[in-house]
């Protein structure tokens, strides 16, 4: 059975998740607590499995290799399961798709990660109110590129990319979450909020989610 390195609240390991729902494949929850422990992802322990000491990771087969890299597992998972696809048939197609999905993963992501957040408090002294707009910036900046890409283009239907959700749609989901749970104003995209509202429709969608996940906390942390 696959193995799944989780932690509820990433949404790194939530696009994964998804990407697992959707293709209908089950797998075991190994959970990574990003803050307990000082973070047991920064223990010997899991980085014995990823060197990187980042959740996602995902181990193939009992003893067998474990992938780094949500959007790579995604990919891979797409190799060996093709169906449904999370990548559209022709060339042009899965470059644009590719390119939404990592503009957020790429571009937004990084700057709102746990470890980065932590280093503007914890390193650099910066407020708390501070870093939350250090957040809102780097959301709202990449979230209106992403609304503009999508309210723009034909290819834009139910879902980023046609009408069956794919790659971009299992990136953007996880990150409106955490833009939802740092309080950042959304009214500005509509398109995203239209898209994001019929995945999360989606049972898939719906197992994937954190408070689902087997090592879901109630109470709000940040």
């Amino acid at each position: 059975m696959l193995k799944l390195y989780s932690y509820f609240r990433s949404s790194a390991a939530y696009r994964v998740r998804i990407a697992l729902a959707l293709k209908g494949l089950a797998y075991g929850t190994i959970p990574v607590h990003l803050l307990k422990d000082g973070g047991q992802h920064n223990g010997s322990a899991y980085r014995g499995a990823n060197p990187q000491g980042l959740v996602p990771a995902l181990q193939v087969a009992e003893g067998g290799p474990v992938l780094a890299q949500s959007l790579a597992i995604m990919e891979y998972l797409d190799e060996m399961h093709p169906a449904p696809a999370l990548l559209p048939a022709d060339a042009l197609g899965r470059a644009r798709v590719r390119g939404l999905a990592h503009m957020v993963a790429c571009e937004i992501h990084p700057l709102n990660n746990l470890r980065v957040l932590n280093y503007l408090t914890q390193e650099l002294g910066v407020s708390g109110a501070q870093k939350d707009a250090w957040y809102t910036h780097w959301v709202a900046l990449g979230l209106r590129a992403v609304e503009d890409v999508l309210a723009r283009s034909g290819d834009t239907g139910r879902f980023c990319h046609g009408d069956a959700p794919g790659l971009a749609d299992c990136c953007l989901v996880p990150q409106v979450f955490n833009a939802r749970r740092f309080n950042c104003a959304l009214d500005a995209y509509p398109t995203i909020a239209r898209i994001v509202d019929a995945c999360e429709q989606l049972p898939a969608f719906r197992q994937a989610a954190p408070d689902m996940q087997p090592d879901a906390e109630r109470a709000p942390a940040r």
